[in-house]
């Protein structure tokens, strides 16, 4: 019989969800406090603030060729709720007005968050959809709190219909990519459908269930995720993205999240911690993503949680105009920058879509 592992059966415990509408979500197992050290929120504040100092006078940020601009603006602005700013209050409330405007005045007819002339928009429109679900769950004035849910109402249906024959998603709509999809772009359009969902936005099941499928038919037999349903072997970055993936949805309980856990804790923490203080590749996304599982897990949570910050408190650009970034010559400053904040800001608890 297939056991599951002590740390994974206490992660699935922590984000156990009520199995029917309206009852209440067991509690998670109480934990003692082990809130991050000074340094950590330093690196923070000055992370959020070179964000801030960066938004470009229209409200996006961008990529290190300009593109981009839905994803990154999306990433950069759930960094800053994440501070627990909102458009009307805190510290970044100017900021995260822009970045609402910005996405706002670039939600099309179709429900597309972004440009399709931008290379793999649906990164940004899953992105989009997450972050603007937040904003919306928050938002008090009555005509801006019309104006979220229009746009992400057609948001999710432009992401219903973009749904590939298989139940995942490709870098376009399936009707534009020739039936392509693959693990990344799933997780990101799962994720921003479950943050609309949380903020009352009406999202068919059977849509979230055809992604879980595609998941599921995308694991090895050692239990991780492939590049795509066409194989490429078991991948840590996508296999820790397709666990937050599947809690998000509300699948912890599935064996097979249980056996997708197993794998994450021998390839991406703890059995490969060394190995992952390399910082580098695809470093950022992979800890993104197992982050928000880890979290769920309270006793060991902050262990985690400080060994990430031992590796990014070191790279964070000193002095210059790019004083508190995160730099990276693939994506850019906004990306890492907005990703490493957001990590080291899971304590707040303000993003609901992460909560335990």
């Amino acid at each position: 019989m297939f056991r599951l592992t002590p740390a994974a059966a206490l992660v699935a415990a922590a984000f156990a969800v009520a199995a029917t509408p309206g009852s209440a979500a067991p509690v998670a197992p109480a934990a003692e406090s082990h809130p991050p050290d000074a340094a950590t929120k330093a690196v923070v504040r000055r992370g959020l603030d070179y964000l801030a100092r960066t938004q470009s006078q229209q409200g996006y940020w961008a990529a290190e060729n300009g593109g981009y601009r839905a994803a990154m603006t999306a990433l950069a602005g759930t960094a800053l709720l994440a501070e627990g700013s909102t458009t009307t209050r805190g510290r970044y409330a100017p900021n995260v007005r822009r970045a609402v405007d910005y996405l706002l005045g670039v939600s099309r007819k179709n429900g597309l968050i972004g440009s399709q002339s931008d290379n793999h928009y649906t990164y940004g429109h899953g992105f989009s959809m997450l972050f603007l679900a937040q904003v919306y769950g928050e938002e008090e004035d009555r005509e801006r709190r019309a104006e979220l849910k229009g746009v992400l109402n057609r948001a999710v249906k432009f992401t219903i219909d973009a749904q590939t024959s298989r139940g995942g998603w490709g870098y376009v709509s399936a009707k534009e990519g020739n039936d392509f999809d693959e693990g990344s772009t799933c997780v990101t359009q799962v994720q921003g459908l479950r943050a609309c969902r949380n903020a009352g936005i009406a999202v068919p099941k059977d849509v979230i269930d055809r992604a879980n499928k595609y998941i599921r038919d995308c694991m090895t037999p050692e239990g991780g995720v492939q590049y795509s349903i066409k194989g490429g072997g078991a991948r840590p970055a996508i296999s820790g993205a397709a666990i937050a993936c599947l809690f998000s949805a509300g699948e912890q309980d599935d064996p097979m999240a249980r056996k997708l856990m197993e794998y994450c804790e021998k390839n991406i923490w703890p059995a490969d911690g060394n190995a992952s203080a390399g910082y580098g590749g695809y470093w950022h996304y992979k800890h993104f993503y197992y982050s928000q599982v880890m979290y769920r897990d309270p006793e060991r949570w902050h262990v985690y949680r400080d060994f990430l910050a031992a590796q990014i408190r070191p790279k964070q650009t000193t002095g210059g105009p790019n004083d508190g970034a995160f730099l990276d010559q693939r994506i850019g400053p906004a990306y890492v920058t907005a990703m490493n904040c957001t990590i080291l800001q899971l304590d707040n608890g303000f993003l609901p879509i992460y909560q335990r």
